[in-house]
Protein backbone atom coordinates (compact mmCIF):
# COMPACT_ATOMS: atom_id res chain seq x y z
CA UNK A 1 0.00 0.00 0.00
CA UNK A 2 2.99 2.70 0.86
CA UNK A 3 4.32 2.43 -2.96
CA UNK A 4 0.71 3.32 -4.66
CA UNK A 5 0.22 6.42 -2.12
CA UNK A 6 3.42 7.89 -2.35
CA UNK A 7 3.13 7.48 -6.27
CA UNK A 8 -0.47 9.14 -6.15
CA UNK A 9 1.04 11.52 -3.62
CA UNK A 10 4.17 12.46 -6.15
CA UNK A 11 1.41 12.44 -8.87
CA UNK A 12 -0.62 14.99 -7.26
CA UNK A 13 2.73 16.95 -6.56
CA UNK A 14 3.64 16.93 -10.18
CA UNK A 15 0.40 18.07 -11.36
CA UNK A 16 0.23 21.25 -8.75
CA UNK A 17 3.50 22.02 -10.06
CA UNK A 18 2.34 21.82 -13.91
CA UNK A 19 -0.68 23.70 -12.59
CA UNK A 20 1.18 26.76 -11.55
CA UNK A 21 3.86 26.91 -13.85
CA UNK A 22 0.55 27.29 -16.62
CA UNK A 23 -0.88 29.93 -14.54
CA UNK A 24 2.25 31.78 -14.17
CA UNK A 25 2.83 31.60 -17.92
CA UNK A 26 -0.66 32.50 -18.60
CA UNK A 27 -0.31 35.60 -16.64
CA UNK A 28 2.80 36.91 -17.29
CA UNK A 29 2.22 38.84 -21.04
CA UNK A 30 -0.95 39.77 -19.99
CA UNK A 31 -0.02 43.56 -20.00
CA UNK A 32 2.04 43.05 -22.77
CA UNK A 33 -0.72 41.63 -24.84
CA UNK A 34 -3.23 44.39 -24.17
CA UNK A 35 -0.90 47.20 -25.36
CA UNK A 36 -0.25 45.32 -28.44
CA UNK A 37 -3.88 45.21 -28.78
CA UNK A 38 -4.44 48.71 -28.56
CA UNK A 39 -1.62 49.37 -30.98
CA UNK A 40 -3.24 47.09 -33.15
CA UNK A 41 -6.50 48.63 -32.91
CA UNK A 42 -5.16 51.42 -33.84
CA UNK A 43 -3.67 50.51 -36.92
CA UNK A 44 -6.64 48.34 -38.11
CA UNK A 45 -8.19 51.86 -38.91
CA UNK A 46 -5.06 53.84 -40.51
CA UNK A 47 -4.38 53.44 -44.21
CA UNK A 48 -0.46 52.86 -44.35
CA UNK A 49 0.40 53.33 -48.00
CA UNK A 50 4.05 52.73 -47.04
CA UNK A 51 3.49 49.92 -45.00
CA UNK A 52 5.68 51.58 -41.99
CA UNK A 53 3.47 49.85 -39.28
CA UNK A 54 4.27 46.30 -41.17
CA UNK A 55 5.83 45.47 -38.02
CA UNK A 56 3.06 45.57 -35.72
CA UNK A 57 2.50 41.63 -36.13
CA UNK A 58 -0.51 40.94 -33.58
CA UNK A 59 0.91 37.22 -33.23
CA UNK A 60 3.88 38.26 -30.85
CA UNK A 61 3.72 38.16 -27.38
CA UNK A 62 4.03 41.98 -26.75
CA UNK A 63 4.64 44.91 -29.37
CA UNK A 64 8.20 45.95 -27.86
CA UNK A 65 9.94 44.65 -31.11
CA UNK A 66 7.83 46.45 -33.19
CA UNK A 67 9.25 49.58 -35.38
CA UNK A 68 8.64 52.96 -34.05
CA UNK A 69 8.06 51.58 -30.32
CA UNK A 70 9.98 51.86 -27.61
CA UNK A 71 9.67 50.31 -24.30
CA UNK A 72 10.78 50.61 -20.89
CA UNK A 73 12.43 47.63 -19.03
CA UNK A 74 9.37 46.19 -17.88
CA UNK A 75 8.25 45.70 -21.31
CA UNK A 76 5.52 48.56 -21.23
CA UNK A 77 5.37 50.94 -23.68
CA UNK A 78 6.97 54.14 -23.25
CA UNK A 79 7.24 56.06 -26.39
CA UNK A 80 5.14 55.95 -30.30
CA UNK A 81 7.25 57.71 -32.83
CA UNK A 82 5.11 57.86 -35.94
CA UNK A 83 5.63 61.61 -37.23
CA UNK A 84 5.33 62.39 -41.01
CA UNK A 85 5.12 58.62 -42.05
CA UNK A 86 1.89 59.82 -44.67
CA UNK A 87 -0.74 57.74 -41.51
CA UNK A 88 -4.38 58.46 -42.38
CA UNK A 89 -7.46 57.75 -40.10
CA UNK A 90 -8.62 58.15 -36.65
CA UNK A 91 -6.99 57.76 -33.48
CA UNK A 92 -8.07 54.65 -31.70
CA UNK A 93 -9.38 55.54 -28.60
CA UNK A 94 -7.39 51.92 -27.19
CA UNK A 95 -4.29 54.01 -26.99
CA UNK A 96 -5.84 55.42 -23.74
CA UNK A 97 -4.58 51.86 -22.25
CA UNK A 98 -1.05 52.64 -22.58
CA UNK A 99 -0.48 54.28 -19.27
CA UNK A 100 3.39 54.42 -19.17
CA UNK A 101 3.04 56.08 -22.30
CA UNK A 102 5.25 59.41 -22.44
CA UNK A 103 5.87 60.46 -25.85
CA UNK A 104 3.07 60.57 -28.59
CA UNK A 105 5.35 61.41 -31.65
CA UNK A 106 2.49 61.77 -34.56
CA UNK A 107 2.91 64.26 -36.44
CA UNK A 108 2.59 65.73 -40.03
CA UNK A 109 0.14 62.92 -40.66
CA UNK A 110 -3.33 63.02 -41.80
CA UNK A 111 -4.95 61.67 -38.62
CA UNK A 112 -8.51 62.46 -39.34
CA UNK A 113 -11.72 62.60 -36.38
CA UNK A 114 -11.67 63.70 -32.78
CA UNK A 115 -8.62 63.46 -30.02
CA UNK A 116 -9.85 60.75 -27.83
CA UNK A 117 -11.07 61.54 -24.48
CA UNK A 118 -9.73 58.26 -23.25
CA UNK A 119 -6.38 60.30 -23.99
CA UNK A 120 -6.96 61.00 -20.50
CA UNK A 121 -5.66 58.15 -18.64
CA UNK A 122 -2.21 58.74 -20.00
CA UNK A 123 -1.16 59.77 -16.63
CA UNK A 124 2.58 59.23 -17.82
CA UNK A 125 2.43 61.11 -20.58
CA UNK A 126 5.00 64.06 -21.02
CA UNK A 127 4.63 64.97 -25.05
CA UNK A 128 1.33 65.23 -26.86
CA UNK A 129 2.49 66.16 -30.88
CA UNK A 130 -0.46 66.06 -32.87
CA UNK A 131 -0.07 68.90 -35.36
CA UNK A 132 -0.10 69.20 -38.68
CA UNK A 133 -2.81 66.71 -38.79
CA UNK A 134 -6.54 67.19 -39.83
CA UNK A 135 -8.36 66.60 -36.49
CA UNK A 136 -11.43 67.87 -35.69
CA UNK A 137 -13.52 68.63 -32.75
CA UNK A 138 -13.49 69.88 -29.38
CA UNK A 139 -10.34 69.14 -27.13
CA UNK A 140 -11.23 66.53 -24.34
CA UNK A 141 -11.25 67.65 -20.62
CA UNK A 142 -9.97 64.97 -19.59
CA UNK A 143 -6.20 66.04 -21.13
CA UNK A 144 -6.47 68.12 -17.81
CA UNK A 145 -5.77 64.96 -15.74
CA UNK A 146 -1.95 64.46 -17.34
CA UNK A 147 -0.44 66.13 -14.73
CA UNK A 148 3.07 65.02 -15.98
CA UNK A 149 2.46 66.69 -19.51
CA UNK A 150 4.99 69.33 -20.09
CA UNK A 151 4.28 69.76 -24.08
CA UNK A 152 1.31 70.06 -25.78
CA UNK A 153 1.44 70.57 -29.85
CA UNK A 154 -1.71 69.94 -31.18
CA UNK A 155 -1.09 73.68 -33.86
CA UNK A 156 -2.40 73.14 -37.72
CA UNK A 157 -5.36 71.30 -37.21
CA UNK A 158 -8.90 71.76 -37.15
CA UNK A 159 -9.88 71.37 -33.89
CA UNK A 160 -12.90 73.80 -32.45
CA UNK A 161 -14.71 74.65 -29.17
CA UNK A 162 -13.27 76.21 -26.02
CA UNK A 163 -9.47 75.34 -24.82
CA UNK A 164 -10.36 73.48 -21.27
CA UNK A 165 -9.69 75.45 -18.85
CA UNK A 166 -8.69 71.89 -16.95
CA UNK A 167 -5.43 72.50 -18.73
CA UNK A 168 -4.73 75.58 -16.72
CA UNK A 169 -4.22 73.29 -13.77
CA UNK A 170 -1.33 71.16 -15.10
CA UNK A 171 1.43 71.53 -13.09
CA UNK A 172 4.07 70.94 -15.59
CA UNK A 173 2.83 71.97 -18.57
CA UNK A 174 5.91 74.81 -20.51
CA UNK A 175 5.16 74.46 -24.12
CA UNK A 176 1.42 74.47 -25.71
CA UNK A 177 0.80 75.30 -29.64
CA UNK A 178 -3.03 75.96 -29.98
CA UNK A 179 -2.36 77.80 -33.19
CA UNK A 180 -4.30 77.38 -37.09
CA UNK A 181 -7.15 75.96 -35.20
CA UNK A 182 -10.37 76.75 -35.08
CA UNK A 183 -10.97 77.46 -30.99
CA UNK A 184 -13.71 80.41 -29.64
CA UNK A 185 -13.92 81.90 -26.47
CA UNK A 186 -11.01 82.96 -24.54
CA UNK A 187 -7.72 81.51 -24.09
CA UNK A 188 -6.87 80.24 -19.93
CA UNK A 189 -4.12 83.20 -18.95
CA UNK A 190 -3.96 81.48 -14.97
CA UNK A 191 -1.58 78.47 -13.79
CA UNK A 192 1.11 77.81 -16.55
CA UNK A 193 -0.60 79.95 -18.59
CA UNK A 194 0.55 83.01 -17.20
CA UNK A 195 4.08 82.76 -18.51
CA UNK A 196 3.45 81.23 -21.83
CA UNK A 197 3.18 82.82 -25.10
CA UNK A 198 0.43 81.64 -27.27
CA UNK A 199 -0.96 81.99 -30.50
CA UNK A 200 -3.93 80.91 -32.16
Amino acid sequence: MAAPIATRTMSLAVFAAVLVAVVVVSLAPVAANEEGQALTAMRQGLEDPDGVLSSWDPNLVNPCTWFHITCNPDNRVTRIDLANMRLSGPLAPELGTLVDLEYMEMSGNSFQGSIPSEFGNLGSLISIDLYNNDLTGHLPTTLGNLKSLRFLRIDHNRLTGPIPKELSELPHLDTVDFSSNDFCGTIPTSGPFENIPLTR
